[in-house]
């Protein structure tokens, strides 16, 4: 059965590692978001890679050791205490590359320990349907998703555009 990892890459080589591992067939995902930057004389889009040096890769157990063939890629993020790598649960995924794809505001990592919040659901706006955690921050309403290990992304996202679940 399939996990999701996280490997470690250098820097600046995940877009690389990404292209290097779909060539030997290895399921992996990146996360990368599209940002306009505006300077004085023009506007420009880039891709934005949310988490630096961190690739996502859903492979079988026995098969974890090929990913690391490549140079590129340095080891398995592994809990504290522990020898095996840490695994990110399925939904947990569906729900971060859901936020990657639908939400119109930069998302964000954070890995300070937040409060739980309310459960909530998105009722407006591109991330309609969406259910996750609402934390405050500073002024800022945010839409949490966990990562386990990784702590948070995070999304700003207006008060009217959601609603409680009870």
């Amino acid at each position: 059965m399939k996990q999701w990892l996280v490997a470690y890459v250098r820097l600046y080589h995940e877009k690389k590692t990404r292209d290097r591992l779909k060539e030997m067939n290895i399921e992996c995902f990146l996360p990368i978001q599209e940002e306009t930057h505006q300077w004085s004389d023009r506007k420009k889009k880039i891709e934005r890679i949310v988490i630096p040096m961190m690739i996502f890769i859903h492979i079988e157990p026995q098969e974890r050791q090929l990913p690391l063939t490549l140079s590129s890629v340095n080891r398995y993020l592994v809990l504290r205490g522990e020898s095996s790598p840490a695994v990110i649960p399925d939904k947990q995924m569906d729900q971060f590359r859901f936020m990657l794809d639908y939400s119109e505001e930069a998302v964000e990592m954070c890995n300070q320990k937040l409060e739980p919040g309310q459960k909530i659901r998105v009722i407006k706006g591109s991330m309609t349907g969406f259910e996750g955690e609402l934390v405050k921050i500073g002024s800022k309403n945010k839409l949490v998703v966990s990562l386990n290990i990784l702590g948070y992304a995070t999304v700003d996202i207006p008060i009217g555009f959601i609603e409680k679940i009870e």
